[in-house]
């Protein structure tokens, strides 16, 4: 029997876009590691937000706490102790909800997202990210290795992942070329990608940070690929070459509206995805056209 959208497990959606939105912060420097700095109640409110939008798994804001990001402001040395607060904050909202919901671990690239080319090598890689499970391991419920540009980065966080915390559930997410069919954005075939992590027995596979439409020929081809569970969370911008959290190549944003983000959500369940939320421009308004669970009040 085909999947329908009130089956799927329903994600959050893109922190650092909702807190750029509510003019909480700049797309410059720290990204949403700012804050957690400056205004941690905001990130509260929107994992609060997403709950109530239906959430039934919130992601840690650590997508920029990493040494590389934090440098930028001679902060690095704050490395685990913003990942600590990250883990806390998304604890505390999951926790406060009236049904389940589990909080993931993100584990993100630890240069730039999309560069592939930088993606430092593999023993620093699997130290920092064992650092930073080391730190979220007592508040998530799973590890999220997101954005994965390429297969040695997803083999990376994933290695690390198992080496340090390997009872957990672990989901790895790609993001996409933005041109159907062309696989990661390091140009490796989703083959190649699978290939890398397989070792560590990931639970689920993913896309993410991602044009729908290279998503969805994208799940046509896991779903052959694997019987694993396998989702998807998009962006709501296209992402030109060059682009980096906090240059002057800037992002366009997509004319999709919350009807057209939930036809995208129905082909990927009539695909077979099981999992489904949103990445970058992806508000709470999107998450409740998708989830049975979301407040009869939320309006995003």
């Amino acid at each position: 029997m085909a999947l329908t959208i009130r089956d799927i497990t329903v994600l959050d959606g893109g922190m650092g876009s909702e807190l750029i939105a509510r003019e909480v912060l700049s797309s410059e420097g720290l990204w949403s590691a700012r804050a957690l700095l400056e205004a941690p109640e905001a990130v509260s409110q929107i994992h609060h937000d997403f709950i109530r939008a239906g959430a039934g798994v919130i992601t840690t804001n650590s997508y920029s706490t990493i040494p590389s990001y934090l440098e930028k402001e001679g902060l690095s040395h704050r490395f685990e102790e913003l990942t600590a607060l990250a883990a806390n904050l998304a604890r505390a909202a999951a926790d406060q909800g009236e049904r389940d919901v589990l909080v993931a671990g993100c584990l993100p690239p630890l240069n730039e997202s999309y560069r592939f080319d930088l993606v430092p090598e593999d023993a620093y890689s699997r130290g920092i990210y064992g650092r930073m499970i080391e730190v979220l391991s007592s508040k998530v419920d799973l590890y999220l290795c997101e954005t994965m540009s390429c297969a040695r980065e997803a083999a990376n966080a994933a290695a690390a992942a198992r080496d340090r915390d390997g009872d957990k559930p672990l989901w790895v997410s790609w993001t996409l070329h933005e041109t159907p069919g062309q696989g990661l954005r390091s140009g490796e075939t989703l083959e190649q990608a699978l290939d890398a992590v397989t070792p560590y027995s990931p639970d689920a596979y993913l896309f993410n940070c991602t044009d729908p439409e290279a998503i969805t020929g994208a799940i046509a081809t896991l779903s052959t690929l694997t019987e694993k569970p396998i989702g998807a969370y998009p962006n709501l911008f296209h992402v030109p070459p060059g682009w980096t959290l906090d240059n002057d190549v800037q992002t366009t944003p997509r004319e999709m509206s919350v009807a057209e983000f939930k036809a995208y959500a129905s082909r990927w369940c009539a695909l077979g995805a099981q999992i489904i939320g949103g990445c970058c421009g992806i508000s709470p308004k999107f998450i409740s056209a998708i989830s049975p669970a979301a407040s009869t009040d939320c309006t995003g």
